[in-house]
């Protein structure tokens, strides 16, 4: 597409009220960030579109996104990381105007004990699946679309047994800032969210956090005191999503983790 006769990127208000009527794919929306994004878009008036996995999951979270009043939410079940299941979902949801990447797992394994095959599904499902995000979401968003896809603060605070995962965490932030060059003649932008702890179902189990007292004492280290909850980590998202010169920008939210 010729930059030479599309007009510049629209300018509206940067305000997350903004995306009153605007839909929202929510790529594995179903529990967690995703689920908490999901919250926040309907409350101010946004569609929603959930894609995930698991069809049970995934239809209790439609419902109780429905719980607010005049929500309008959707869901496809489905492998998020295929691009063929992605079109599906937004031409079903269509028109998206902004897609939101929440879906990936932390894949660990000490690297001389780990072979390639183990994290192969995780690292590869991550990368691609946000390079088949973009490639459908590119040809379907309108000028001022966004894409945000996730990150970790593993990045720049490694910790030993995760090296591919990290590795794939970095390819992501690589990802968002060549894309954001690529798709800006389209009038789209591309930003990551650079996730610290999150006090998910997912960061819950995976750091074998029982319950609330096992987790605020896990937190407690933490400069602030806590881990984020999901909404306030879910924010970041409406933010780039409604801040239409945002681009190529990754968005740390951690709570000072990075500092710790």
């Amino acid at each position: 597409m010729s930059t030479t006769t599309l007009a510049p990127m629209p300018v509206t208000s940067p305000l997350p009220s903004a995306l009153e009527g605007r839909t929202v794919l929510i790529v594995g929306g179903s529990s967690g960030i995703g689920l908490a994004a999901g919250a926040l878009l309907t409350s101010v008036g946004a569609r929603v579109a959930l894609l995930a996995r698991d069809p049970a999951r995934l239809a209790a979270a439609v419902d109780r996104l429905r719980t607010t009043p005049g929500a309008s939410v959707t869901g496809v079940a489905g492998d998020g990381t295929a691009e063929d299941v992605l079109e599906q979902a937004l031409d079903q949801a269509a028109p998206v105007d902004h897609v939101l990447v929440t879906a990936g797992a932390l894949s660990t394994g000490a690297l001389l004990d780990t072979p390639r095959d183990q994290v192969r599904e995780a690292v590869e499902g991550r990368i691609w699946g946000a390079y088949a995000t973009a490639r459908a979401a590119a040809r379907r968003l309108p000028a001022g679309g966004s894409i945000t896809f996730s990150s970790g603060h593993y990045l720049t605070r490694p910790i030993p047994g995760a090296s591919a995962a990290i590795a794939s965490i970095g390819a992501i932030e690589g990802l968002t800032r060549a894309l954001a060059v690529e798709l800006a003649p389209r009038r789209l932008r591309v930003n990551a969210i650079r996730f610290g702890v999150v006090d998910t179902p997912l960061a819950r189990g995976a750091l074998g956090l029982a319950d609330d007292t096992a987790v605020a004492a896990a937190g407690q280290g933490t400069p602030l005191g806590r881990f984020a909850t999901a909404e306030e980590a879910a924010s970041a998202a409406l933010f780039l999503m409604a801040n239409n010169i945002m681009t190529g920008t990754v968005v740390t939210v951690d709570g000072g983790q990075a500092l710790a």
